[in-house]
């Protein structure tokens, strides 16, 4: 502790301090001010002694660093200047979560089609129903079929739920992300490559069941005819199947995106905390190590994700997981498990590459913008300094 930090007590005679009522002096349980019944007592250390003072009072004071700060806030004049600045004023949280939206939203609005192919690749099979019709179909094949049955609208069917959904999605789960990190650091403050799978896995699966109801309701949209609405699709579930129906599959879902996240994320931050750090601060850095990130997590976890899909379908013969994945090899061949895996990996990709360096990005531009909030604080202060010394 430095001597401008110490506490200093002095004893001073106050002539004329006449006693008051003031609505702001503290009261006891028996409603009388502090000052006519409180004493003042200390220990003389160098002889033992002690002492006592009657009828004393105290005033405190301390200073208010929040309000201080305010004093020196930058004026809409240096705002307008240095508008990066103007990020300083909205919370951390806020800011992540209104980029993950956005970023979120217009990488699924992009690579809608490709999830739609995939879709539609992933679920023939069940959707065909009978031994008679074809157990799978190709790339090339979806895409023509999708053009010809629905046109250009078709491949774009279902994206509004899932942009709806990519939202909240985005948000819990970048900001889960951030918490569970926290939560997993050592005693020595850093976290481990244990700790940051955990974290991913944690989010991931935090952010899947808070939205997998709309995830299903998307899927029903996108491949079940008849249906124009997700409120048409959801009151007819809910009618015929009940509420269960809204989370089928969700087992699945749990197992395939904790170790797809966790993969994601924890090979993402150690690739870019390994880079020199000139090269950490690049926008291409983060885009070339999101789709390395997101090509190793997808290879590894793309099976679960077909299981899920399968048993997410009304009338699949898929009871668990354990059932369905033999039940895909037996139908479809191991190549069953990698249905749509092109045209997944094709949308994922880019689609992981956008969330992960948007969010990388924002969060260099929220350490800039309270850089910058602080250097023009900092000035404020010291023209006001000048002034007062003048």
């Amino acid at each position: 502790m430095t001597d401008k930090e110490r506490a200093i007590l002095c004893f001073q005679t106050l002539p004329n301090l006449k006693t008051t009522h003031c609505s702001l002096t503290e009261t006891t349980h028996h409603r009388e001010p502090l000052w006519r019944n409180a004493q003042f007592s200390c220990r003389i250390r160098s002889d033992g002694s002690n002492g006592s003072f009657s009828n004393f009072a105290s005033v405190s004071m301390a200073e208010n660093k929040k309000d201080k700060g305010n004093e020196f806030a930058p004026s809409t004049a240096q705002l307008l200047k240095h508008p990066l600045a103007i990020l300083a004023f909205v919370p951390r949280d806020a800011a992540i979560f209104a980029a993950g939206a956005v970023a979120g939203a217009a990488a699924k609005t992009v690579t809608a089609p490709l999830d739609r192919i995939k879709l539609l690749m992933q679920i023939h099979g069940v959707r065909a129903g009978k031994e008679s019709a074809k157990k799978a179909i190709g790339f090339i094949e979806a895409i023509l079929m999708i053009g010809r049955e629905e046109g250009i609208k078709g491949y774009w069917k279902g994206n509004l739920p899932q942009v709806i959904r990519i939202i909240p999605y985005s948000a819990v789960q970048l900001f889960a992300y951030e918490t569970y990190k926290n939560m997993f650091k050592g005693k020595d403050g850093e976290l481990s490559v244990i700790g940051r799978l955990a974290a991913g896995a944690c989010a991931g699966m935090t952010s899947t069941f808070v939205t997998y109801p709309l995830d299903v309701l998307r899927l029903r949209l996108a491949v079940e005819p008849g249906y124009r609405t997700m409120s048409e699709i959801a009151l007819t579930m809910l009618r015929e199947e009940g509420v269960a129906s809204f989370y089928y599959g969700l087992g699945p879902s749990l197992l395939g995106i904790a170790p797809y996240i966790a993969v994601n994320f924890c090979i993402f931050d150690l690739v870019k905390k390994s880079l020199p750090e000139k090269y950490q601060q690049k926008t291409q850095s983060s885009l070339l190590t999101a789709v390395v990130s997101a090509a190793v997590a997808t290879l590894t976890c793309y099976p679960l994700d077909t299981v899920r899909r399968q048993m997410q379908m009304k009338g699949t013969p898929y009871k668990s997981v354990l059932d369905a994945i033999p039940g895909i090899v037996q139908r479809d061949g191991v190549i069953g498990l990698y249905r749509g895996f092109v045209p997944n990996a094709l949308k994922t990709l880019p689609n992981s590459s956008i969330r992960l360096t948007t969010f990388d990005i924002v969060k260099r531009l929220i350490a800039a913008s309270e850089k910058e909030f602080q250097r023009i604080v900092e000035e404020n202060r010291q023209k006001q300094s000048q002034v007062a010394n003048k």
